[in-house]
């Protein structure tokens, strides 16, 4: 039985393929917009007073589950002694409790519906929650069987849906996947459930929202007035997963809507004082760890508890940033989405916790040379060959291309093995501009005009002195921004952002 057969709503496609899982179930995949992380609660309350709680209160710490991800990490980016990156994951798993409020999908396992990163920058007082569709496309990576999956085979040239790789290879396998994509270290991961979320929003009094208009949406059970109210578990659930009959009807326009419920959510707890109070933050974590609501990895100890702790005393909701990673339609399924070159800055400035490109340079009095003209790597098509006889070469550099954002068509052997040195091939001058962009990815490469090729796709000939892709550019700070204003330059929010300020999130097609 083929992937397709055994979880056909997952996803995963070759390009030039009729599309796969996920073609033709938008009605499956309306029932698996799950609730999730709650970054606000991780951020603010699971990590910065509870972390102390746990410690002091070790019956908590042991009521957690653990996962052992350690087995898919590889070839990860280098860690930045001064920061720390938290993968936070929203479990949509229907066993006990769960099934009863996500009803029933006919597919087994459980998929990442929500997945945040959440940066703790340098020096502390400052956090980044980066917001990932669960639909964006992403190489298909090896990956062991975990927690309960079956595990994938790495598909060279071909992708899935960020979710799917939480499906097949649990909570490691969306780890090491988004490290080789984003090339952001991330040193922990969190998980917590349908019932988990609402546990945690009545052990915290409820959360405030606000709508501009009236929702009544029976397949996630809103039902609200116009204007603010205060709501709790079922309803905040509610809120979170409603999708396809509010405004767009999209999950990019869902994650806005979550946004500002965190928002909210921060607020609630910074007026509180709960932040600053163990004991209570400690029965909030016993309610969930008890009743097997939350998951970490196995590294996630007192000791890193207590770092993480230690950065974010005195955090206030004005230096929380909520960012939506920039996307665009994916070509080949418009139901999918991939990553912008303006995400690739955004990943290198979180990666590096440095600087941001500048929007756009100032003009020049004087002249200087053309640039040479490039494209977005989503805009390469290419065939990866070898052309060196060295097993397995063509295939881990369609991995690598993959995961920096090329469209890899197909990979196999070259019509000789007497290749030396790599080779860019183009059909005319029109394709120069992407064989540019994929030139800068090599050393040691010269391109070639190859009236034969098909139009729009290149072949990259590797040869006997290709090893690897040079190291991704780092963000130079010389001519840039902080990364203190995400949320302006990345059209999010901040964590102090009025709650009633949300009507794009919930605007129509036609802006209203």
């Amino acid at each position: 039985m083929s992937r397709y057969d055994e979880h056909e709503a997952a996803g995963w496609q070759q390009p030039g393929d009729s599309v796969g899982r996920a073609a033709g179930h938008r009605g499956r995949r309306i029932a698996l917009i799950a609730t999730g992380a709650l970054a606000s609660v991780v951020a603010v309350a699971l990590v910065a007073g509870s972390l102390f709680a746990y410690v002091k209160y070790r019956q908590v710490y042991d009521g957690i589950k653990r996962v052992n991800v350690t087995h898919d990490l590889r070839n990860r980016p280098p860690a930045d002694p001064n920061s720390l990156n938290i993968l936070l994951i929203g479990s949509d798993t229907r066993s006990g409790e769960n099934g009863a409020i996500g009803g029933s999908t006919g597919i087994q396992g459980a998929r990442s519906d929500t997945v945040m990163l959440m940066h703790i920058a340098p020096g502390a007082h400052s956090v980044d929650v980066l917001s990932f569709p669960r639909d964006s496309v992403v190489p298909i990576l090896a990956c062991g069987a975990e927690d309960g999956t079956s595990g994938q085979t790495a598909q060279p040239g071909q992708v899935e849906q960020l979710n799917s790789t939480f499906a097949y290879g649990g909570p490691g396998c969306l780890w090491t996947t988004l490290e080789q994509t984003t090339h952001i270290r991330i040193d922990d991961f969190i998980e917590l459930t349908f019932v988990g979320f609402e546990h945690v929003i009545n052990d915290l009094n409820g959360v405030n929202v606000c709508l501009p208009a009236a929702v009544d949406d029976p397949m996630s059970g809103l039902n609200l007035t116009a204007g603010f109210h205060h709501i709790y578990g079922a309803q905040a659930l509610a809120f979170w997963r409603t999708r396809e009959d509010l405004g767009e009807g999209s999950d990019l326009q869902r994650i806005q809507r979550d946004q500002f419920l965190m928002a909210a959510l921060v607020q609630g707890i910074e007026k509180s004082g709960l932040i600053r109070d163990p004991a209570k933050i400690a029965s909030v974590l016993d309610d969930i760890s008890s009743n097997h609501y939350i998951a970490t990895d196995s590294e996630l100890n007192p000791s890193r508890m207590l770092q993480i702790a230690e950065g974010l005393r005195g955090l206030s909701s004005g230096s929380v940033q909520f960012v939506e990673v920039p996307t665009q339609t994916y070509a080949q399924e418009t139901a999918w989405v991939q990553w912008t070159s303006q995400a690739t800055a955004l990943f290198s400035a979180i990666a590096h916790d440095t600087r941001l490109p500048a929007a756009k340079p100032k003009a020049s009095a004087v002249p200087s040379a053309s640039p040479v003209a490039t494209v977005s790597p989503s805009a390469v098509n290419v065939q990866v060959l070898n052309g060196s006889g060295i097993s397995g070469v063509a295939a881990t550099a369609s991995t690598d291309l993959t995961s920096r954002g090329f469209n890899v068509v197909g990979s196999g052997n070259a019509a000789s093995f007497g290749y030396t040195h790599s080779v860019i091939q183009y059909a005319s001058a029109a394709g120069l501009p992407a064989a540019e962009t994929l030139k800068a990815q090599l050393s040691g490469v010269t391109l070639e005009e190859n009236t034969s090729l098909t139009p729009g796709t290149l072949n990259l000939i590797l040869g006997s002195s290709f090893s690897q892709l040079k190291a991704p550019a780092a963000a130079s700070p010389s001519s840039s921004a902080s990364t203190s204003n995400l949320a302006q330059q990345y059209g999010g929010i901040t964590g102090n952002v009025d709650v009633c300020h949300d009507s794009n999130a919930f605007a129509g097609p036609d802006g209203n």
